[in-house]
């Protein structure tokens, strides 16, 4: 009998056994290791393929105006997304898809064919809820939703210029989204899903971390006001035949903007034909000379060096002035030869005004033009928001005094401008500019020596109600004051100004019981009825300013004289119907 080739090498036999042992322990240990003493390492292998994290969108805080309406809300929308390398497996299906997406077949087929090997892209943005699913529903291979949310804007047009708008990933892009992008965005969350290899969702683990909404912001404007404001200004446009116009009314005791209005305007839920024109917030960007509304600063900085009083007077005839070879004209005939004040003011007369600021010197006006905001950042931080230029000489020559006094060769915006008289108009104390509602008095600074400031009250009324005055601007019930200003617009691209292009301006505030409210009104070149500001801007702060003080239950100050009805006395009746 032959003998086992294992028997005769018996070591090479129990070698092979041991090394198969060894192979075996090692195996076994390995799976016990894994499967028991480091088991986080198979699970983290296999969380990598199947488990993912998918962000929860948290939607922006709500913008309201200063009463609680919604200015800017977020509502949720659907994104569908595609795996274009996973729908080359359905052709079949991409006219149906097509169709549910409104788009033309052709091109979405050339679209998918042309990124075939992508495995994201975007098919549709910002469906409703309702669409978004109605194209879910078709169950094309490789078509998947998102939940994100899109802002709403339920004045449209009205506030578009103050709120701004957010860009297609919910980020702000203008106004006051865009100023406040920080505080209003929210935090997105995570929630934790298992999906199998071609990204189909199995099962919802757990939310790993909650999504934070933004925080709400209230702003300080009224939407009634800004909605008056907003149609006042725009019959004005249409009615002059003007390029475009700004409206600010302004809280003069807490420095809150009510209403901030420009034309054109846009509605921030339609972009789709938006010209860049209609986006400029002109009140905040657009900077331009004060014309005459500057004459009651400088009035008042007259006032303030105690060398002029109300009652004195200036030769204004022959209604020109000579310096060098430049001539100051009066744009209209004066009353007569000699003018106090409060007559230069009514008048707007040129060669007055500059005369009275050669006598006090073009720093005086500078400074106080200084400390009231003209030519000065606002403090707003709004985006794109511009300062003006408000000049200083080493030498004040004659023609740059003369000049400032009149309101050229000084620039500002709107908003500047009825921050400066919103000085006046609260006895002297100028409180800082804000867009966000405030609930508390702010502090305030004074920067007119008060009885000056009910001086200039005073005669600014006068500028209204006095015979010559600026009787557009008169408001049925109530006393106001204000001002009247034209300034020629300077040619883009040559120097000096442009031949027949025109701003009417008015700046005025009220009730003269008590001064509340600050309004500014720039129309842009008007071409139809006239440009002079007392005739174009003045009616406009009329119907603003009187249903401003309606519309915040202000208690008119000038009614007539309550009239005693006569009646005949009464007779008793007696008891069969006579009279005794």
């Amino acid at each position: 009998m032959m003998k086992l080739e294992g028997a005769l090498f018996p070591w090479r036999f129990r070698l092979v056994l041991g090394l198969l042992g060894i192979m075996v322990a090692a195996i076994s240990w390995r799976i016990i290791d894994l499967q028991v003493v480091d088991r986080d390492f198979l699970k983290g292998q296999g969380d990598a393929r199947s488990v993912r994290h998918i962000p929860i969108p948290a939607h922006r805080g709500l913008i309201t105006d200063r009463n609680g309406e919604p200015l800017a809300v977020s509502t949720p929308v659907t994104t569908l997304w595609a795996n274009a390398k996973e729908m080359q497996q359905a052709k079949e299906k991409w006219p149906a898809l097509a169709a549910a997406l409104g788009q033309d077949p052709k091109a979405l087929a050339e679209r998918l064919e042309s990124q075939a090997n992508k495995e994201f892209i975007y098919l549709v943005r910002g469906l409703t809820p309702e669409q978004g699913q109605s194209v879910l529903d078709l169950k094309v291979p490789g078509v998947y939703g998102i939940e994100e949310f899109r802002r709403f804007y339920p004045a449209g047009e009205v506030t578009a210029h103050m709120v701004g708008f957010t860009d297609i990933d919910d980020r702000g892009r203008e106004g006051v989204e865009l100023a406040y992008d920080e505080w209003l965005a929210g935090v997105a969350g995570k929630r934790q899903v298992i999906k199998d290899r071609r990204g189909r969702l199995i099962k919802d683990v757990q939310v790993t971390k909650n999504a934070k909404a933004g925080k709400p912001l209230a702003l300080s404007i009224d939407l009634r006001l800004q909605y008056l404001a907003n149609r006042e200004l725009r019959n004005a446009i249409v009615e002059n035949g003007a390029k475009a116009g700004s409206l600010v009314i302004m809280d003069v005791k807490t420095g809150e903007i009510l209403a901030m209005v420009n034309q054109p305007t846009y509605n921030p839920n339609n972009r789709r034909n938006l010209q860049p024109a209609m986006m400029r917030n002109r009140a905040m960007i657009d900077v331009f000379e004060p014309g005459s509304t500057m004459k009651a600063v400088s009035m008042a900085a007259a006032l303030e060096t105690g060398r002029w009083k109300p009652s004195d007077t200036v030769e204004v005839y022959p209604g020109t002035l000579q310096i060098g070879k430049y001539t100051i004209r009066d744009v209209s005939k004066t009353e007569g030869p000699v003018l106090d004040l409060t007559g230069i003011l009514i008048n707007s007369s040129n060669v007055g005004m500059s005369k009275i600021a050669f006598d006090i010197g073009g720093e005086t006006i500078y400074r106080l033009a200084q400390k009231i905001g003209l030519g000065q950042d606002t403090g707003l931080g709004f985006p794109g928001e511009r300062v003006g230029n408000l000049p200083n000489y080493r030498d004040w020559r004659k023609a740059e005094t003369a000049t400032l006094s009149y309101g050229y060769g000084v620039s500002v915006t709107a908003i500047q401008l009825v921050h400066a008289f919103s000085a006046l108009a609260n006895n002297g104390r100028i409180a800082p500019l804000t867009l966000i509602k405030t609930d508390k008095a702010p502090q305030t600074t004074q920067v007119i020596p008060e009885n000056v400031a009910k001086t200039m009250q005073g005669m600014l009324q006068q500028v209204i109600e006095a015979p010559r005055g600026v009787f557009r601007a008169q408001v049925p019930a109530y006393h106001v004051a204000g001002k009247s200003g034209t300034a020629r617009k300077t040619s883009v691209g040559t120097k000096g100004y442009a031949e027949n292009s025109y701003r009417s301006l008015f700046a005025g505030f009220g009730p003269m019981s008590d001064p509340r409210y600050a309004i500014v009104v720039v129309i842009d070149e008007p071409s139809k009825a006239g440009y002079f500001g007392g005739l174009v801007s003045a009616p406009v702060f009329s119907k603003v300013m009187s249903g401003t003080l309606r519309l915040m239950n202000i208690t008119p100050d000038n009614l007539p004289p309550t009239q005693q009805a006569s009646t005949a006395p009464v007779v008793p009746l007696k008891a069969d119907g006579g009279r005794g």
